[in-house]
This record gives C-alpha cells, structure tokens and sequence, in this order.
C-alpha cells in the first residue's frame, strides 16, 4: 500500500453498496439520535485504539441504550472468549498489530455476518476501496459527527435484520 499523504482531506465519502445494503450518505438534516431503549441487548463492539475516541464512543452508545464493550485492540478483541454476539462492530482500519480490516476478513473466514463500521483518521481511496470490497456497511473519518455513525448503526443493524 502506498504511504498516505498527511494532507489528504478526511471527509465522509458516500460509499457504493450492492442493492439492499446501507448507503451511509445521509443528509446531516437527516440524521436521527437513535435509542435501543432501556435494558437493551444489543451489543456494539468498539475496536479502537484511540482511548479518547474509544470513551466517546462508549458514552454515546450507552446514552442511546446500547451495550458498548470496548476493545483497544484486535488482538484484544479476538482474545475475549466471554464476549456477547455482538449487533455491530466499529473498527478502527489503523490498528497496532492485526488491522481493522484484517480482523473484518478473519470474522468473515469464520462465518461472521456482523455488520462493520470502519472508522479511519488517514482516509485513502485505497483503504476506502478495500473496506467497500470487505463488504462494510459504513466508512467514516474518525472526525465525522458521531451522530451520522449512530444512524449508520441503526440502519446496518436493520438492513441485517430485515436479511433474515
């Protein structure tokens, strides 16, 4: 992979999904604070290594009703052998050791239909092209409103839902 330019604008891209998947390209007019309720079971995991990132996350997720379980690692995350089935996974594409991307291939090798989410603080189209290709049901930059990444939350869980 090419070494990406520090001066890369990191904006939201609109990804190109196969028919029935979700197109994270929603209006910021748009975007809905979702909630799961109270006593929720539905679980989101959050594989990043950013702590601050990762803390904001959590408290956003948890505000909204969901379970939140953090991960500062895929390592980390892939050891955790009391882990919940997870509803959704956030994935950080740059992680130390095993990549956000990476960890996305293994779960699918092992049967994994969990909808992914990638977050990113370096966007290149290469890595964006790569996650499309991965099949994941968003791709933002790490900067974007955490309210667009809930909403892509709730449409990739239902678009999960409504495959069964």
């Amino acid at each position: 992979m090419n070494p990406r330019p520090e001066s890369l604008p990191c904006e939201f891209r609109t990804p190109t999904f196969p028919k029935g998947q979700y197109h994270a390209n929603i209006p910021p007019d748009k975007v809905t604070v979702m909630s799961a309720g109270p006593g929720s079971n539905i679980y989101i995991a959050i594989v990043e290594d950013d702590e601050s990132l990762c803390r904001s996350f959590n408290r956003l997720l948890r505000a909204a009703g969901f379970q939140a379980v953090t991960y500062s690692s895929a390592e980390a995350y892939l050891a955790d052998v009391k882990r919940p089935r997870f509803d959704c996974l956030l994935l950080d594409i740059e992680l130390p050791g095993i990549s956000g991307l990476e960890l996305h291939r293994r779960l699918i090798s092992l049967g994994s239909v969990t909808p992914v989410i990638y977050l990113t603080a370096h966007e290149d189209p290469e890595t964006q092209a790569l996650a499309l290709a991965a099949g994941c049901a968003g791709y933002f930059c790490k900067t974007e409103s955490g309210y667009r990444v809930m909403d892509a939350i709730r449409h990739a869980m239902t678009d999960a839902q409504n495959a069964f």
